[in-house]
């Protein structure tokens, strides 16, 4: 039995063919963060999948007022699978819901990339958008961080660290990774194979299929599961399995794992590539015999990406340290610009695309820390808007776009600088995430203003351990 493709029925089946005592409801926050809370098994019926659960909405980071914290969450039984980690425990996504009228809740990511998708369905451009995903995080041996009135630091360990090479008592027999190569060495000096593979293994157990695992660029640990692409809602929906599984499994083997893009200065941080293409009644739209074998609609889709990218990254790209990851030098797509196989540009189509029903093209500035559910959906909103706009990507950059000469470099668009650059231009330019009411103003509106105020003023207000080296003495 397929616990991805379950009926209400079918799952309260399978609670007890697996002897299944406990039902963990889980939901995600604005900023995406998964919540949960666990009921007794014999609490869910058929229909609970209708009438639901209520919580507390005042309680989570950008909702509800206390005034009016009543909130449902409804689970879907199509999202049930077997916990790995948690005793005799099913799992089961919900979408979040107002108790009084159950209606969708507007601030719910889950019901925004319902929305999206339904709104593509109403353009008769095409029945399905597909996001493939390459998912990069770093493991550690340890972490400590703070930071007090008087004082701000943070301290990572990990084996594979080439600045451990040195070091008494940490050393693994002088197999560490040099300094940004990284990219899929054998073990002794990949600590993390086995790790990885546990990984891969329990997606693959709980239905989710992947194209594989590897350890990428950076020393220190730092490690990419591929995810195999599928429509919107469930891609996101497994992206925060992945996250769930990822963060576990470091636990079991006394280690910690982070999907933060740059928690390592001086090295490569790590992105959440995205491969998309759509597809109308079974015929993929985005092959053809343009540019890298795409389609106009290809183009025009690239088109809009680009001409939104700026507002997009503040969902797709959504803390302070995202744009610590953002800079030159690092194999970071900060260059606004298209390309055939060229890893610097912003957008690549892929060399190893051959076949029509594989013709696709990647999106690199993305990362993990962002909500899936809001940032797949801002991509395809803008992916619409060029296609009915007929919107030109301009001229493809076939070159390494980090070694130009300054003359080449003028004319080149760059990603935001920082967050709060990114906030404004979303604030400037969201009238495509409008439509069909995907994204309200609220959400619009309260996304900036709980970026802005919880994280961008927060660091901002906060002295910097490096000041102290280029200011003490001034």
């Amino acid at each position: 039995m397929n616990e991805s493709q379950l009926s209400p029925r079918e799952a309260i089946a399978l609670c007890r063919q697996r002897e299944i005592r406990a039902i963990d409801l889980r939901f995600t926050d604005f900023c995406g963060s998964q919540r949960h809370f666990t009921i007794p098994a014999d609490r869910l019926t058929e229909e609970s999948f209708e009438h639901g659960f209520s919580f507390d909405g005042s309680s989570m980071r950008g909702w509800q007022s206390i005034h009016e914290s009543d909130m449902l969450i409804v689970p879907e039984s199509q999202t049930c699978f077997v916990d790995p980690f948690m005793k005799s425990t099913l799992a089961l996504l919900c979408n979040v819901k107002d108790p009084v009228t159950h209606q969708t809740y507007p601030r719910d990511p889950r019901n925004i990339a319902r929305k999206a998708e339904n709104y593509m369905l109403s353009t008769g451009i095409a029945d399905r958008a597909l996001f493939g995903a390459e998912a990069e995080f770093f493991v550690f041996d340890s972490v400590r961080f703070d930071q007090r009135e008087h004082e701000g630091y943070y301290y990572i360990d990990s084996v594979e660290g080439q600045w451990n090479r040195g070091t008494s008592g940490r050393s693994q027999g002088g197999n560490q990774i040099r300094h940004r190569e990284g990219y899929l060495p054998m073990p002794p000096v990949d600590t993390l194979q086995n790790l990885r593979t546990e990984i891969m293994m329990l997606l693959e157990d709980s239905g989710i299929k992947t194209e594989g695992q590897h350890h990428e660029v950076a020393s220190g640990g730092q490690c990419e599961v591929d995810l195999r692409n599928d429509t919107l809602v469930c891609m996101s929906d497994k992206l925060l399995r992945l996250k769930y599984i990822v963060r576990n499994v470091a636990a079991q083997y006394g280690k910690t794992a982070t999907f933060m893009p740059k928690p390592i200065w001086n090295d490569n941080g790590s992105g959440l590539h995205m491969t998309l293409s759509l597809c109308k009644d079974n015929h993929p739209l985005f092959a053809g015999s343009g540019y890298g074998g795409l389609s106009e609609l290809a183009m025009f889709a690239i088109g809009g990406i680009l001409q939104h990218a700026s507002a997009l990254l503040a969902f797709c790209c959504p803390t302070t340290n995202s744009y610590k990851r953002l800079t030159p030098g690092f194999e970071a797509p900060v260059n606004l610009s298209y390309s055939y196989r060229n890893r610097s540009a912003a957008i690549r189509i892929p060399a190893n695309s051959g076949e029509e029903s594989r013709r696709r093209f990647e999106f690199r500035c993305p990362d993990a820390a962002s909500n899936p559910y809001l940032a797949m959906s801002a991509i395809l909103m803008a992916m619409l808007d060029g296609i009915q706009n007929r919107t030109n990507p301009g001229r493809p950059q076939d070159k390494d776009l980090y070694d130009l000469a300054p003359e080449e470099r003028a004319g080149l668009i760059c990603t935001p600088p920082s967050l709060d650059a990114a906030l404004n231009a979303l604030g400037s330019d969201h009238d495509f995430l409008l439509r069909g009411d995907v994204f309200t103003p609220d959400v619009i509106e309260r996304w900036i203003q709980h970026k802005r105020n919880d994280e961008v003023n927060e660091i901002n207000r906060r002295p910097h351990p490096y000041e102290f080296a280029m200011y003490f003495d001034c």
